[in-house]
């Protein structure tokens, strides 16, 4: 009912607004033989002005349907659309010329009114729609605007500062490829009142009802864009619902650099795609940068892993505080490769050295350390993939545990200062075999702290990063893009998400976090304020809709069952650890009441010989052992 009735209103429209032209093209054709005749109008054949009328209305009615000139929507008229108007005149005395030639030889008329006819029909179509518009912005500015009728209607959420930038940058640019037809104020304060002459319609819960008076209005919106940088991820979430049902694209606003890049194409001038960072569910964290510059300007850092995800956007993050040298070390060649490209493009000043090495070889750890004496290590190396780690517990103990020792007990031979291991929730009572190396990883990590005052030890600890590899969110686009369905484990399965660059960051923070700190709370376990878990399907819906199409309409979602090792939902610290705040409000400290005991290190060396005989009942009992909290179906 509401589509026949939005119908209707377009149909009225562009009924007035022909009504209008055609109008005034009869009362052109009047006024200009007035015109050019003065008095002597009263005193010529009534028949044949009659009849000169009809025939000139009759041609401009057919011109001005063919044309099209109703798509000029009074609102943004502008100088672009006179060129329109223009043709639209010239083609209906062209065609009259011809009309009036074949009637009559073109006798009944002086042939020079024409040319008064082409100036006062252009004037009586233009200056109603010129005055209607500044009527309604109230400046003249808008007028002077090129091509209006070409360019991309959008409705703006977010009634501040950006959009106002967003605006006037939009009326600046003769080529500016969107026009603002509305803005959404998601806060609700500004309603009512307008930015720039754009009016602030109403707020999120009335953004369908206004998106349907817009279309009613022939200015219906053709994409909603978020001006605001600082929008929490519920109201996107929110946001991406109202427009999925509305049918409308959701974009973010450029980046404020960007803004004035504006070229003849529009295509040169790309409001951004709303990410799945934008969807996280609570702000992303920034986190204070000096501690962490007066940490690593001038030293030498080495990043273990550091062509996986969090490893290559450390060296990134790592290389821009200007250490004095970066050792960058992977067991894969390409990865290796990949990200040394990529630092020598970005920071060509930096030193760095690549090593290709595995944290398993003892070895390639004590040659690394001792030829470039590192004042930092960064510990990413790891396999983190659950089910690749219970379908190989050698491997996973070999490369999480017995690597985390050969790192933890070289940085201590060597007298480095810091060593900062990357961990996961997935450690805390875990029931996986990777939760459980990991978990085995910290614990040798405060056992080695205990032991040394002059290495400081950190185990970071977070949930899910975000496109990160083996990840869902790659996962879920690759099905999205083959058309489905869409695989999840579990409709209540939960999880803790980061951006890659909060995981980073926390990592180079809680680094430089001062060592007093980590002794006095008993603790060196540190956890990101990571806000509420995320659903996996809801995770999994929002991509879809993102993609421009429908949950289980377009894609479908398939249920494929709890796999081994898995929980419904992930902790970030267990009954026998306790949360501590710290300097940074993000940021907390895990204290632990466990005390490693004087067969730790005896046991663990039992786990290295089960390990090295590949022995893998007598490797998960020893796992089970050291982490008495790990619970195994197997």
């Amino acid at each position: 009912m509401g589509f026949k009735i939005l119908k209707i209103h377009q149909l009225r429209r562009i009924i007035l607004s022909f009504l209008h032209d055609i109008g005034m093209a009869a009362l052109s054709f009047i006024i200009s033989l007035y015109l050019r005749l003065g008095a002597e109008l009263f005193l010529w054949p009534k028949m044949d002005i009659f009849i000169g009328m009809i025939i000139f209305t009759s041609v401009a009615t057919v011109v001005f349907i063919s044309l099209r000139l109703d798509k000029i929507i009074w609102r943004y008229v502008s100088l672009g659309d006179l060129g329109k108007i223009l043709r639209c005149v010239a083609l209906t005395i062209i065609i009259f010329i011809v009309c009036q030639f074949v009637y009559n030889r073109l006798d009944a008329f002086p042939r020079s009114f024409l040319v008064i006819e082409f100036f006062i029909l252009t004037a009586m179509i233009t200056s109603p729609r010129f005055l209607y518009r500044f009527l309604k912005d109230g400046e003249f500015g808008a007028l002077l605007e090129k091509a209006n009728y070409q360019r991309t209607p959008v409705l703006l959420v977010g009634a501040g500062n950006d959009s106002d930038l967003f605006i006037r940058e939009m009326k600046r640019g003769k080529e500016a490829p969107y026009r603002i037809v509305g803005i959404i104020d998601e806060t609700d304060k500004r309603v009512g009142r307008s930015i720039r002459g754009v009016p602030v319609l109403g707020n999120l819960a009335a953004m369908p009802n206004i998106c349907r008076q817009l279309e009613r209005d022939g200015i219906a919106p053709q994409r909603v864009v978020i001006t605001d940088p600082i929008i929490d991820g519920q109201t996107v979430r929110d946001i991406v619902e109202i427009s999925d049902k509305l049918g409308l694209p959701l974009s973010r606003m450029p980046q404020v650099a960007n803004l004035g890049n504006m070229k003849p194409k529009p295509s040169s001038f790309e409001i951004r795609p709303i990410n799945v960072e934008d969807v996280l569910g609570r702000p992303q964290m920034v986190l204070d940068p000096l501690p962490v510059k007066n940490l690593i300007f001038g030293c030498t850092v080495l990043i273990t892993g550091a062509g996986g995800t969090i490893g290559s956007e450390l060296a990134q993050q790592v290389a821009g505080f200007q250490p004095a040298k970066i050792i960058i070390l992977d067991n894969s060649e390409f990865h290796l490769y990949k990200i040394n490209l990529q630092l020598e493009e970005k920071h060509p000043k930096v030193e760095r050295h690549a090593i290709l090495g595995d944290v398993q070889r003892l070895s390639d750890i004590e040659n690394a350390i001792r030829l470039h004496t590192p004042d930092v290590v960064i510990h990413s190396a790891a396999l983190k993939h659950v089910p690749v780690a219970e379908e190989n517990i050698i491997a996973a103990v070999r490369t999480n545990v017995l690597g985390t020792r050969n790192v933890a007990s070289t940085v201590i031979k060597k007298n480095v200062k810091a060593m900062v291991l990357i961990s996961t929730d997935k450690a805390v009572n875990p029931t996986n075999v990777m939760g459980a190396t990991k978990k085995l990883s910290e614990l040798i990590c405060n056992n080695f702290q205990q032991g040394s005052d002059s290495c400081k030890f950190v185990s970071v600890r977070f949930g899910n990063v975000l496109g990160s590899t083996g990840s869902v969110i790659p996962l879920f686009e690759r099905q999205i893009a083959a058309g489905g369905p869409i695989t999840v484990t579990h409709p209540d399965m939960m999880r803790f998400f980061m951006t890659v660059k909060e995981a980073t960051s926390l990592v180079l923070q809680a680094a430089a976090i001062p060592p007093d700190t980590v002794k006095s709370q008993n603790g060196n376990i540190f956890v990101l304020e990571m806000g509420e878990p995320v659903k996996i399907l809801d995770l999994a819906m929002q991509l879809v809709r993102l993609s421009g199409l429908r949950p289980n309409k377009d894609i479908a979602i398939k249920y494929t069952g709890i796999r081994s090792g898995e929980k419904l939902y992930e902790e970030l610290f267990d009954q026998n650890e306790t949360l501590l705040e710290t300097t940074i409000s993000d940021i907390k400290l895990v204290s632990s009441g466990i005390k490693q005991t004087a067969e730790f290190d005896e046991k663990l060396n039992q786990l290295e010989k089960a390990v090295d005989r590949q022995d893998e009942r007598a490797t998960l009992n020893y796992l089970c052992e050291l982490v008495p909290t790990f619970t195994s179906k197997a």
